[in-house]
């Protein structure tokens, strides 16, 4: 391992991690998204510590298939790119085509040993961290030894792609039962061929949401009108689904050329517990009217962790952030089209969402509630962060849209219908131009 260079501290620490490895790369992460528990300095820094790691041979990949397929390869694809679509630290994805159909799927495979790399480093750390509170006990009040276990537990799960395929299946089946199936889809997933280290999904072709010159050329759907669809439909399925997907950031929002937008990776997806949901409710009435004063007791009431919250204070702080929403701002980039674009090639405009952006300002309104003692549940940080994407895209694609008073976005009752169909209300915060979409 080269020697890492001077500088400063944070710096020298994320690029250690960052060399180090996947269980590392998350525990990267994980101080990124942790703002009341390491200094606001190492926050910054760790946005950077991204998952992404060199791809392993096709070789390698070659033999996992042979293993867990039981059958020859080239009895089930006619073809596989060896060069891999996209590689991330614990999976890498390969084009192919299936041997007999010849329709085009997507291969996500395990890295070899990821699993038990994990393990192993997350017991050592664990195990120090109880040391470590044992000899300073004052540690405990910040709960890092449970926050690893949850994300020994998480990671666990990523490296099982057969969890990733029933978050899938959760979503498909919200689709059907929902009838959205005319405005928007997921990948159909070859059960058949898919294990623990391996899941084959149909390759949707399609363009980011956020690429307006590409879904006019691909779809004659209007872009608002798309734009409205995956609201309505992401937000229904906060509701009326086991999960909702975690992550919607524009390379996961395809619009196909029929017009329908595609859901792609279920690798991170959230629940709302009974308890959050309740205090949510009566934050979202708050967020509409701007009652600060109520924004604060809800989300007290979500997450106060004593009796000495200054709820007027905290009042003040919370119109401070809301009135800042404009600081987050999309930027207009040149690019090449991506892979999997559905025949929509070469070099165009698209309005690219900054998501380290997104994350610092999510982490800001975190830290805010966390300075005033009130702790800020896990799965409402998951929904925030996906409504401020939502609200970079309504600036994107509609910023003359007003989504409190636009009959295509579902407020109230079920049904399928031409925007996709939410089941109750999405809640716009409207200030200072900002629209930051919620559920309700």
């Amino acid at each position: 391992m080269r020697p890492l260079p001077g500088g400063r501290p944070q710096v020298v620490l994320r690029k250690l991690f960052e060399r180090l490895g996947v269980t590392f790369i998350k525990l990267g992460q994980l101080i990124a998204s942790a703002p009341s528990l390491f200094p606001e300095e190492y926050v910054e820094e760790f946005q950077g510590c991204l998952d992404r790691a060199d791809p392993v041979p096709y070789a390698t990949v070659r033999a996992i298939l042979a293993a867990d397929l039981g059958a020859p390869i080239e009895s089930v694809f006619s073809s596989v790119d060896e060069r891999p679509l996209a590689s991330a630290s614990i999976a890498q994805v390969h084009a192919a085509v299936l041997a007999g159909s010849g329709k085009e799927v997507v291969i996500k495979v395990v890295k070899p040993g990821t699993a038990d790399i994990i393990t192993a480093d997350l017991n050592a750390v664990y195990l120090a961290t109880r040391l470590l509170e044992f000899i300073q006990p004052e540690l405990q009040r910040l709960s890092l030894a449970p926050i690893l276990a949850q994300l020994r537990a998480s990671m666990a799960d990523e490296t099982d792609l057969l969890k990733e395929l029933a978050h899938l299946t959760t979503f498909s089946d919200f689709l059907d039962k929902r009838g959205l199936r005319g405005v928007a889809t997921c990948p159909y997933a070859y059960r058949q061929y898919s294990s623990k280290r391996v899941l084959v999904l149909e390759r949707l072709r399609g363009v980011p949401l956020t690429d307006l010159d590409a879904i006019r050329r691909v779809t004659s759907r209007d872009p608002e009108t798309v734009l409205i669809t995956a609201l309505n439909v992401w937000g229904a399925s906060v509701l009326d689904a086991e999960t909702f997907h975690a992550d919607v950031h524009a390379g996961n929002l395809l619009v196909l050329p029929d017009g329908r937008v595609g859901f792609i990776d279920f690798g991170i997806v959230g629940r709302i517990s009974e308890g959050t949901w309740r205090g949510l409710e009566a934050l979202l009435v708050a967020v509409g009217t701007q009652d600060y004063a109520t924004m604060a007791r809800a989300l007290g009431a979500m997450g106060a962790t004593g009796p000495d919250v200054d709820y007027d204070a905290f009042a003040r702080d919370l119109a401070d952030f809301f009135g800042g929403l404009d600081q987050l701002q999309g930027s207009l980039v040149v690019a090449a089209a991506p892979a999997g674009s559905g025949g929509v090639g070469g070099v165009g405009a698209a309005l690219e969402v900054d998501q380290a952006a997104v994350n610092r300002l999510a982490l800001e309104l975190v830290r805010v509630a966390e300075s005033h003692g009130v702790r800020v549940p896990p799965d409402f940080s998951l929904l925030l962060k996906q409504s401020l994407y939502f609200d970079r895209y309504v600036r994107a694609l509609a910023p003359g849209l007003q989504v409190l008073s636009d009959d295509r976005v579902q407020w109230r009752g079920g049904g399928g219908g031409g925007g996709g169909g939410g089941s109750d209300a999405f809640v716009t915060v409207a200030g200072g131009g900002s629209a930051v979409s919620f559920v309700q």
